[in-house]
């Protein structure tokens, strides 16, 4: 790890006389703070603080650590603070984590696009169907479709992702169709394992409406319960960019469409702002810019209706920082 920026930590929780308080200067998170603390200690080869329920106080080779980590800074601060040309162009790898479903529809076309840009940048993807630990499994950006960001990490929201309510037509021919958000409650829906798997949330006239719903099948990827829906094995609230061609070809009908299925943000969430590298800081923005200009991208979730062309509708893209 930086051993500057992990003096920097390790000043900054001495004077502050607690991890919270430093994480709040620092702009970074609590894991990552913790983190830097135990590789000062690591190096220093030490316990550098006492710890109590009510405060912290340095050892003795912690003050010994805080006067060398005071003059490394020092130094480090004279250094002319030109860099070599190049070096803040993006190269390296970025290690980014999302779900199967956003990957397939749309992150995959936004990474080639980057990467086309971008040709010294390198990109693992990954794909993961609940929140990972970004400090322990090494990620750089988590791209999550979220309502309920971890308190103690960074997000920039990239842009809206709204929901449909779905069932294909062999289900509503054998079970009906729901008039109401309040006949789901009668029908077998089909629900994801980490998100609304008991209520669903509408917005009807300006009021909001929540819905309980139950089924017989749940999962943790949406693209198994839309290849479930498309089968017949229920009602679905299914991200638009997912259902919107298997509804246009008919295999799934749109449900309840005077209900408007409460929107979620797409996320890029990520540990620090502190020292980003141009590589993910240029693919933040480039996530921005890319979900609000891809054609493909806004046709998949605003789709058309019929007879009516493709418009170029933008989204926000605007910060919302969480600490």
């Amino acid at each position: 790890m930086d051993r500057i920026t992990a003096a920097q930590v390790f000043v900054a929780i001495a004077e502050r006389g607690s991890m919270v308080a430093a994480s709040e200067a620092l702009d970074m998170s609590r894991a990552m703070v913790t983190r830097y603390l135990a590789e000062m200690e690591q190096w220093a080869g030490a316990r550098l603080l006492h710890r109590t329920t009510r405060r912290l106080s340095l050892t003795d080779a912690g003050d010994a650590t805080l006067a060398r980590c005071r003059q490394m800074l020092e130094v480090a601060g004279a250094m002319a603070v030109t860099s070599p040309e190049g070096l803040d162009t993006p190269h390296g790898l970025l290690r980014i984590t999302c779900s199967q479903s956003l990957a397939q529809t749309a992150l995959a076309g936004a990474v080639t696009a980057y990467l086309r840009r971008y040709p010294r940048a390198a990109v693992d993807l990954q794909m993961e169907n609940r929140a990972v630990n970004l400090v322990e499994q090494r990620i750089d950006l988590a791209i999550r479709i979220t309502n309920a960001l971890e308190p103690n990490l960074i997000a920039r929201q990239l842009a809206s992702c709204a929901s449909v309510v779905c069932a294909a037509p062999s289900y509503l021919a054998a079970h009906g169709t729901p008039r109401r958000a309040e006949d789901l409650a009668l029908h077998n829906c089909l629900t994801y394992t980490y998100f609304g798997k008991s209520l669903w949330q509408f917005t009807l006239h300006g009021e909001a409406l929540t819905v309980p719903v139950s089924g017989r099948l749940s999962a943790n990827e949406s693209l198994v319960l839309l290849v479930a829906t498309v089968a017949g094995a229920g009602i679905a609230m299914q991200p638009r960019y997912s259902a919107a061609p298997l509804i246009a070809s008919g295999q799934l009908v749109e449900l309840l469409p005077a209900y408007q299925p409460q929107d979620m943000g797409i996320y890029g969430v990520y540990t620090s702002r502190q020292h980003m590298s141009p590589l993910l800081r240029t693919m933040l923005d480039f996530l921005v810019e890319w979900f609000a200009g891809d054609a493909d991208w806004l046709a998949a979730i605003a789709p058309p209706l019929p007879g009516r062309p493709v418009g170029r509708r933008r989204h926000a893209g605007r910060a919302a920082d969480v600490l």
